[in-house]
């Protein structure tokens, strides 16, 4: 029996990037975290932007995390179900990279989460250090 992996929390998202092995936090322009791996950003929460906004109120999201995928086709995946939290804009058009509210992180599970943020250091890390961690652990597909 599979075990079921409680609601992801804006907390784990901070928890599973510093977890992933030499991973540096740096602060953004706004303070915002911005994880990165090598000196290359994989995680990273994003200042409001006129990009990213509220379909009704016109206000802009203030809670956008970016998160790196390994390719167009994940990041397609991700994103063309209406129903799931990831989404894209026009910005990011060409970008390996999908965005998520923190305020709808809830609506994935720990593990889920944890999997696409391991999945956007792989995409990120320089390859000895993927293979080493690939090596090391067993990655739940």
């Amino acid at each position: 029996m599979a075990t079921v992996s409680r609601r992801a929390r804006l907390a784990d998202v901070h928890e599973l990037a510093t977890g992933m092995p030499f991973v540096s936090r740096v602060d953004g322009p706004g303070g915002n975290a911005v994880y990165q791996v090598g000196g290359k950003s994989f995680v990273f929460f994003r200042n409001p932007r006129p990009d990213a906004f509220d379909p009704e109120t016109g206000e802009r999201y203030t809670d956008v995390i970016v998160i790196w995928v390994p390719s167009e086709s994940d990041k397609l995946a991700l994103v063309q179900d209406p129903d799931s939290p990831f989404f894209t804009t026009p910005h990011f058009n060409g970008h390996l990279s999908v965005l998520v509210r923190g305020s709808r992180i809830g609506e994935l599970g720990k593990q889920e989460l944890a999997e696409v943020i391991q999945d956007a250091w792989l995409s990120r890390a320089s390859r000895k250090r993927a293979a080493d961690w690939l090596a090391a652990n067993t990655v739940v597909e």
